[in-house]
């Protein structure tokens, strides 16, 4: 479907009082423009729909924004109507979504950063279940950051609810039933191996596609991107075997490197293979509930806190990494450049043995951590252990280790 600019009114006004401004958005469902609340000068967000779209989703958005009303992380719907040939749906205004801000860190975030959002982000999906949806459509692209300058300007928020559909009956809470050859729903790159299988979808599915973008953040790819096929239906059922030959300790492994972890303490504070395992566990989790199995929401969150226990911290900080980009002044004061005129911020990574050179990520911008960022700590008995069981590594797992892992610490210094 081809998106043309809405038609507005001449002064620019929609669903009586709110005024349109600037576009901020666009995709294959319409266009999105930052607007005005002229009751209350309060900013938010206008998308618009054509009417005659093949599959109309904003009215069912509204709908099910209506029913997560006054949830946290949840934006909150003020209109929806049609103007002239469109259909119009009113939200909040956010900030950037997270594949947006993955950009901005060089394509890579540290496992500090994934573990707290992997806690708020299950925390949002355990929401969406809790009204009896599955929410179906898992990305980066669909979890937003609140507005920046507000109280909640790091807190992780769920748009984009077109394709959410109730998993049980909200009265008698009786369960879908399980049924085959279903069509495929979703963004295959994330979906779970049951969806690619045409099962029926359930409250596991969006687990186990939280943990693709888990794994996603952390590797900064994932095996199964960039498969070619003829047709889209191919690609799709590659992509789905690709999932299924790809062990849960393979897709975790090495990502975060223990080599990088252990070498670059100052860079991430602890031996990363303790938190390989937990990242193993959720996987192992996922994979293994049932189609109507309720999941345990605590246990999963924990394995995240842990990560940050080992980490040195006792609770969630609030710092991301892209708060520390530009000595700390944060993600929009990045300075988007031509890849020529970047300055070289790392020296080039040292030869390896019968390993070819990581490709250089091209990006646009600077990054440094904050003067007063200081994670050297002691290490805890638990994490000597880990630091004398790398060092004792022969030469060779060492190599390959620094292989997977140089990259991360490059993609420190050097976002676009």
């Amino acid at each position: 479907m081809s998106v043309h600019s809405p038609s507005r009114t001449s002064n620019n006004i929609v669903g009586v009082h709110f005024k349109v401004g600037k576009k901020i958005g666009e995709g294959s469902f319409g266009i999105i423009y930052q607007g005005t609340n002229l009751l209350n000068n309060e900013q938010v967000a206008i998308k618009f729909e054509p009417r005659k779209s093949d599959a109309p989703q904003l009215r069912d958005e509204y709908r099910t924004y209506q029913i997560m009303a006054g949830t946290f992380g949840i934006p909150k719907a003020y209109y929806f109507g049609q103007e002239g040939l469109h259909n119009i749906l009113v939200i909040d205004l956010l900030g950037p979504s997270l594949e947006d801000l993955f950009d901005l860190c060089g394509r890579t975030f540290s496992v500090k950063t994934v573990a707290m959002l992997a806690i708020q982000m299950i925390s949002r999906i355990q929401s969406v279940h809790e009204r009896d949806m599955i929410y179906r459509d898992i990305k980066p692209d669909n979890f937003l950051i609140g507005r920046p300058g507000s109280a909640q300007e790091n807190d992780v928020f769920l748009v984009d609810f077109g394709m959410a559909k109730f998993y049980r009956d909200k009265t008698t809470k009786q369960h879908i039933p399980y049924r085959e050859r279903k069509s495929l729903s979703g963004t295959a790159r994330y979906m779970s191996i049951n969806t690619h299988l045409g099962r029926e979808q359930s409250r596991r599915d969006d687990l186990e596609a939280l943990g693709h973008v888990f794994l996603y953040f952390l590797r900064g790819t994932l095996p199964w991107q960039g498969m070619k096929a003829q047709t889209n239906k191919q690609k799709y059922e590659k992509i789905g075997e690709k999932k299924q030959t790809t062990g849960i300790r393979a897709l975790c492994e090495g990502y975060p490197s223990k080599y990088v972890g252990v070498m670059y303490t100052m860079v991430y504070s602890i031996p990363t293979a303790m938190a390989t395992d937990q990242f193993v566990k959720y996987m192992q989790y996922s994979r293994k509930l049932g189609f109507d199995e309720t999941p345990d929401y605590a246990w999963l969150k924990k394995l995240f806190k842990d990560v940050l226990h080992d980490l040195g911290q006792e609770e969630e900080d609030g710092v991301y990494d892209w708060n520390l980009l530009n000595d700390g002044k944060g993600w929009q004061s990045v300075k988007r450049e031509k890849p020529a005129s970047r300055k070289r911020l790392m020296p080039p990574p040292p030869p390896l043995h019968n390993q070819s050179q990581p490709q250089h990520h091209q990006g646009t911008g600077e990054v440094h951590l904050k003067k007063n960022h200081q994670p050297f700590k002691e290490f805890s008995s638990r994490q000597q252990s880990y630091l004398h069981e790398t060092s004792t590594q022969d030469k060779a797992s060492c190599s390959n280790m620094l292989a997977n892992g140089w990259r991360r610490i490059k993609a420190l210094f050097n976002c676009r």
